[in-house]
């Protein structure tokens, strides 16, 4: 495991990474003075978020099932947990972005390869909204998952 979005867990199988990204913004209030440098004063953390960047070889690694996975967990608005492979808890985080680009297609016009992009925006939710959220998720997910491995023969083509 690289990573994991709430249920979902990046890996070689599913949506692998090359870059990851992650930038912490901090907000800082100028007050003017006379005579003197403007004085700051902290305000507190700002945005925090994670940029996932990668290629997925259809071949080889996951690729539009997992693509989906993710942008249905997008279109739920809400807040996953977000924790790396060695266990380390980032927070709590929405999907804010995802983009991907089909290049190098089979003739029936499947890319064999797609760049894909996923923006993730810090939201912190409490420990306990989180693991609700966990629970909830997973519920959600193996309902949507029959759906998707219903669908799953026609996707490929072989339905």
């Amino acid at each position: 495991m690289m990573l994991a979005l709430g249920m979902f867990v990046f890996m070689r199988q599913t949506l692998p990474y090359q870059n990851l990204q992650r930038n912490a913004a901090y907000q800082w209030q100028s007050n003017s003075r006379v005579g003197k440098r403007d004085a700051y004063q902290f305000l507190g953390a700002g945005e925090e978020k994670v940029q996932l960047d990668g290629s997925l070889y259809t071949e080889l690694t996951g690729g539009k099932l997992s693509l989906t996975a993710v942008r249905l967990m997008a279109e739920q608005g809400r807040a996953w947990p977000l924790l790396d492979g060695n266990g380390t808890i980032y927070g709590m985080y929405v999907i804010s972005n995802v983009t991907e680009t089909g290049s190098e297609f089979f003739a029936d016009g499947t890319p064999r390869k797609i760049d894909f992009s996923l923006s993730l925006t810090r939201v912190d939710e409490s420990l306990a909204q989180m693991f609700g959220d966990i629970r909830d998720q997973a519920s959600i997910l193996i309902g949507k998952a029959g759906k998707i491995a219903n669908q799953l023969p026609g996707m490929l083509g072989m339905g």
